[in-house]
Formats: C-alpha cells, structure tokens, sequence
C-alpha cells in the first residue's frame, strides 16, 4: 500500500493541525529548532528511519508521507518540536556510545532495531515527560504510527475504513470494512 501526501494531510486533520487547501508547502529545511546543533532535516531523516522499522512491510512511500506530516506537527506546535528535538539528539547520543555511527538514522535496520531494544524503547510507556525512552516512545514511535493508522491508506492496513478527520459519512459507519 503506497501512503501518499494526502495521507499525511489527512492524519494531520485527525491530529488537529491545520493544513490549508492543499497549498501547503513544506520544507524541512525551514523548520526552526531552539538548539542549532540539530539540523532539521537530520530530525526528519531520524523519523523516516524509525518509520521504516515500525512501518508494516507493506507500506511504501513512507519518506515523503513521514516528511510532510513530521514537518506540519513540528512547525505547528512548539512542545513537540522540542519533545522531538530532544527525543532525536536522545537516539543519536546514545548511537555514538554503543556504535560506530554518529547518528542514529545512520544505522542498518537491525542495528536500530537492537538500538531501539537496547535503550527499554519497545517495552517503555509513551511519557512526553518521562524517561529517556519513553520520551523516545511519545515523540518518535507513537507519534510514527499514530500518523499511520489515522491516515486512510494506514488504516486500511488494519481494518480502520474511517480513521478520525477523514471523511466518510454516516454511511460508512452502516456498513462493514470493505474487502
């Protein structure tokens, strides 16, 4: 299933970020951070690389749907841009200690897997306050895969005909999930 900038819009409306007409441009590079040290498109190259390993196989095109949704929720709200920021330079410390990689998204899928394993982030409780991993689980993995199954294309994945913010009418919720 090939998830499309109409997804992101869409998970974005169910998110409550505002995305106007269809013109909305975004540019990852014009995303402004509090701490220069972290360059914006290393923040997004990070969640694409995150999104290939919690996406289901099944899934393509998940850099530019990660991209456009990403950059909308950083540029629209200022606590998850910096919960982020942090979660980010977070994965990429904890990298150069245990690897030979400087950044995270730098790392094989197995290698990040194991990364991931390592740090408690599969198994910790998503707390946008909390500890290191489960501020990795908030901002990064939960984040990436409620994007996902509230787009339509996403939610089809599990059966979901009519995720939150996208249209579909009373009829949809009279029938059962289309085959």
């Amino acid at each position: 299933m090939e998830l499309s900038r109409r997804d992101a819009l869409a998970a974005l409306a169910g998110a409550g970020v505002a995305v106007g007409g269809g013109a909305m441009v975004l540019d990852r590079e014009e995303v402004a951070f509090e701490d220069e040290g972290l360059a914006p498109a290393a923040v997004v190259e990070t969640l694409v690389a995150t999104a290939r390993l919690v996406y289901p196989s099944a899934v393509s095109n998940v850099e530019e749907f990660v991209e456009t949704y990403s950059v909308a929720r950083i540029e629209a709200r200022p606590a998850y841009r910096e919960g982020v920021r942090a979660a980010v330079t977070a994965l990429d410390g904890y990298t150069r200690v245990h690897s030979d990689e400087e950044r995270f998204a730098d790392l094989s899928a197995a290698a990040r897997e194991v990364q991931l394993q390592r740090m408690g982030v599969k198994t910790a409780e998503p707390v946008p306050e909390g500890t290191t991993a489960e501020r990795i689980r908030y901002y990064v993995i939960n984040e990436l895969l409620y994007a996902l199954y509230t787009s339509p294309t996403g939610g089809k994945l599990v059966g979901i005909e009519n995720p939150q913010g996208y249209p579909g009418g009373s009829d949809s919720y009279q029938r059962g999930p289309l085959e």
